[in-house]
């Protein structure tokens, strides 16, 4: 006989979410989940979640969290790991507290993979002004500085055109740790959503391409436009990423495919991801099951890409804060998804869809053509 678990997450916004309505169909293995999250009636509780209301930092909230559960995980990376880390002495946390700390600093995530025989951008550690001006001559224009920490989404970088920007950039980031990394004049932006399990078995799902604006995920592209060599290779780095990884989960792995098709690993994020939510109508298991089955030490499900699919992000327009609405559209094959957010703000993750070639007749430049049709039609208007 199995018995059920109580699952906590450290954070509760549409990863959150997602990740309970799995749990809600694996009845069988998860009875409740518990969420830390500072905003009230987060995501995660209006799809039945229950709520600690803190800051994802808070000691003595991530340790009340750890004593209610008897397994934790997060969806969002900004948990303090050493707190995590003693919260091990009263439950299995997955991925490791020693993971997160890891990935939760770029440049100390950088060095891991490289000293790992994995291939990632060029970075140096930046400690002064002084040492800015100095090793950025070994990186020419345009190079990117970045905070270490508490940076996605496009913030936390700023990309350093010439010596007259230079200042500038080092006094956006005073106070905080940083690095400098050399610019990649990719041809695409890929990623791989990779899975590995409690007794070390690893599922990778296809690579898919990425298409930013803003330093934001807009679109997700499954499968990706690139050679079956380049697709191979990203694969193969993404699962021998998984093989130095501590500890289970889905992991989202950034990539860069360079003009001359090299992989380069730019991010790393130890949780399910934005570039995976297509995974909840093109595979016959989602990330968000995925991440259950690993945590829980069940046997990964499958990966196949089922049907071509493309993933639109729903941004907040910058017009726009406070209370929203969108049209309620029905268009084949076409599968909403918001995030019961409350307010829209500039460039806020609202929600997303999903549309699939069900029939596997449009391919992608037909769902890209169907794309730019329904992008009009779904609009943020004030509430």
């Amino acid at each position: 006989m199995v018995l059920t678990k109580i699952l906590g997450i450290i954070g509760g916004g549409q990863l959150g979410m997602m990740l309970t309505e799995a749990a809600k169909k694996m009845p069988q293995y998860i009875s409740k989940v518990i969420v830390l999250d500072p905003t009230p009636n987060c995501s995660a509780v209006q799809v039945g979640a229950e709520q600690i209301v803190a800051d994802f930092k808070n000691p003595e909230a991530i340790m009340e969290l750890a004593s209610k559960v008897d397994i934790l995980t997060y969806e969002i990376e900004s948990g303090d790991s050493g707190i995590l880390k003693k919260a091990e002495e009263k439950t299995s946390i997955n991925p490791s507290p020693e993971t997160l700390r890891i990935i939760q600093d770029k440049f100390l995530q950088k060095s891991f993979l490289q000293e790992n025989g994995i291939p990632v951008t060029e970075f140096v550690s930046i400690d002064s002004l002084d040492e800015l001006r100095k090793k950025i001559t070994g990186f020419g224009y345009p190079a990117l500085l970045k905070a270490r920490r508490d940076a996605y989404d496009g913030r936390g970088n700023y990309k350093i055109r010439s010596e007259a920007d230079m200042e500038r950039a080092y006094n956006g980031f005073i106070g905080k740790t940083m690095m400098l990394e050399k610019f990649v004049d990719f041809k695409m932006e890929v990623s791989v959503i990779a899975a590995r399990n409690t007794s070390g078995e690893i599922a990778t799902y296809p690579v898919v391409e990425n298409i930013h604006e803003n330093n934001i995920l807009r679109m997700t592209i499954a499968p990706a436009r690139v050679s079956s060599d380049v697709a191979q290779r990203a694969d193969k780095v993404a699962k021998k990423t998984m093989e130095v990884l501590h500890g289970a989960g889905v992991f989202g792995i950034e990539m860069f495919v360079t003009r001359n098709d090299k992989i380069l690993i730019n991010e790393i994020a130890p949780r399910v991801h934005n570039s995976g939510h297509h995974t909840l109508q093109s595979s016959k298991t989602s990330q968000f099951e995925q991440h259950l089955r690993a945590i829980l030490g069940l046997e990964l499900g499958e990966t196949t890409l089922l049907y071509p699919t493309i993933m639109y992000n729903i941004l907040g327009p910058d017009n726009i804060t406070g209370r929203y609405k969108i049209p309620d559209l029905h268009i084949e094959n076409m599968h909403l998804k918001m995030y019961g957010k409350a307010e829209s703000k500039p460039q806020r993750k609202l929600g997303h869809f999903n549309l699939v070639d069900q029939d596997r007749k449009k391919g992608i430049d037909g769902l890209l053509k169907e794309i730019e049709a329904i992008k009009t039609k779904i609009v943020v208007m004030p509430a």
